[in-house]
């Protein structure tokens, strides 16, 4: 379904979904598709994000647009003494 679809059947709540289709606009991926699993309570939406497996995350629903940003690689630098 789309995402605005799943914004009015779960209105002002954390989703945990499966994302069916997305595409890149610069450094993010706009999701177009998602298939809801479950409802997410308020507490556990951080540890629910944490345990998703490959294609699923976590979500609210009072996003308009379901945007995720590209990670990029973080050097470490090392301090020389």
């Amino acid at each position: 379904m789309k995402w605005q679809e799943a914004r009015e059947i779960f209105p002002d709540q954390f989703l945990l979904v499966s994302i069916l289709d997305y595409h890149f606009e610069d450094d993010k991926a706009i999701i177009d598709e998602v298939v809801p699993i479950r409802p997410i309570n308020f507490e556990d939406a951080n540890k629910e994000l944490s345990n998703a497996k490959d294609g699923t995350t976590v979500y609210h629903t009072v996003n308009k647009n379901f945007v995720l940003h590209r990670w990029k690689p973080v050097r470490k630098l090392r301090r020389i003494k």
